[in-house]
């Protein structure tokens, strides 16, 4: 009985200095000045933690700069996306004019050769059934990219996934004003980097608005 004592003693206080153990290392990671993480809506201001441990809230200076932090990091979402879609208008204006010079090229150099009088009427109307069949035969055109523009447009689209992907994780902490920054980011981007001019047509019902145009316009 005093053996079976002696070892139930010493288990029942080697289970007590784990316990001790665990409690002083949980005390340490949770207790007090320590992160505050909760997965349920919250108002959390100080020692609230986003991302690591190294992102805690120390006083409300430092949760004012990260709401501001927060506002900006929404904006240049906004503004990757406004970026790809200039970029891909840029290499489409580009395919256009080297199309453009090209046609002009061609219509010089087959004046040049022609030896058709002008005075012709003949010759004249014929050149215009050809100009016009030409036209109507004529398949559209098709833009692809070259390997380095689409590369251009990989690590953009890259980087605004990721950027995007960061504020989805800012917004999984349910702090209530993280996600009421996001909200004003998302309203000042939209309104700074979608704020572009209308392109209006003469035919009614062919109004073309930036809210209808997707970033991979020019690329089918």
């Amino acid at each position: 009985m005093d053996m079976g004592s002696m070892t139930m003693g010493s288990a029942t206080t080697t289970a007590s200095a784990a316990m001790s153990s665990m409690t002083g290392m949980s005390d340490m990671d949770m207790g007090g000045g320590s992160c505050k993480i909760s997965m349920l809506w919250n108002w959390d201001t100080i020692d609230a933690c986003f991302i690591s441990t190294s992102w805690q809230i120390k006083s409300r200076g430092m949760f004012a700069g990260s709401c501001i932090g927060v506002v900006l990091l929404v904006m240049l979402l906004e503004a990757l996306r406004r970026m790809s879609k200039e970029y891909d208008r840029y290499i489409l204006r580009r395919f256009k004019r080297q199309v453009a010079l090209d046609a002009a090229y061609s219509r010089n150099t087959t004046t040049t050769t022609t030896s058709d009088p002008e005075d012709d009427p003949t010759n004249n109307n014929n050149k215009t059934a050809r100009q016009n069949a030409k036209a109507v035969c004529t398949p559209p055109l098709r833009f692809r990219p070259s390997i380095v523009q689409q590369s251009i447009r990989a690590l953009l689209h890259m980087v605004t996934f990721a950027v995007a992907y960061f504020v989805m994780l800012l917004a999984m902490y349910y702090n209530g004003y993280f996600i009421i920054c996001i909200f004003i980011g998302a309203y000042l981007g939209g309104f700074v980097f979608s704020w572009e001019s209308i392109a209006v047509a003469v035919e009614p019902n062919s109004m073309a608005t930036a809210a209808t145009e997707e970033v991979t316009v020019c690329c089918g």
